[in-house]
């Protein structure tokens, strides 16, 4: 998969101390619909690539609490 075109997001909340940080790309030319996520620590390793409905899911679930623990 090429990624050479994609830009790479993290969230305003992880600040720029270089900590534990996942980055999120949902703009892959050529693959309208899929959303790859990467290690901001190992951004030359491998991806996470899932579908924009599961990401739009997986937010939600975030936003209602559902890992609150």
């Amino acid at each position: 998969m090429d990624l050479s075109g994609a830009k790479w997001h993290k969230s305003l909340l992880s600040g720029d101390d270089g900590g534990q940080c996942v980055q999120v790309a949902a703009n892959l030319p050529g693959l309208p619909g899929v959303v790859v996520m990467r290690d901001s620590k190992n951004p030359g390793g491998p991806v996470l690539v899932i579908t924009r409905a599961a990401w739009t899911c997986f937010l939600g679930a975030i936003r209602n609490g559902v890992f609150d623990g």
